[in-house]
């Protein structure tokens, strides 16, 4: 699950939720809205992937 991943990288980086989603989607609320069930389209998970990859 794509939330996993995400909550997972913000707790290794120090990254806030608010910072990640508007460096990966411009969206600060992306986090949020994961949080609460929001499923990302296709291209959305694999620009987040891509970002939490090349951070690693």
């Amino acid at each position: 699950m794509i939330l996993r991943q995400v909550e997972r990288y913000l707790r290794s980086s120090g990254m806030s939720a608010t910072r990640f989603g508007r460096t990966v989607a411009r969206d600060p609320r992306l986090v949020h809205d994961l949080r609460r069930g929001r499923e990302p389209g296709a291209r959305l998970r694999a620009r987040i992937t891509a970002f939490i990859g090349d951070q690693q």
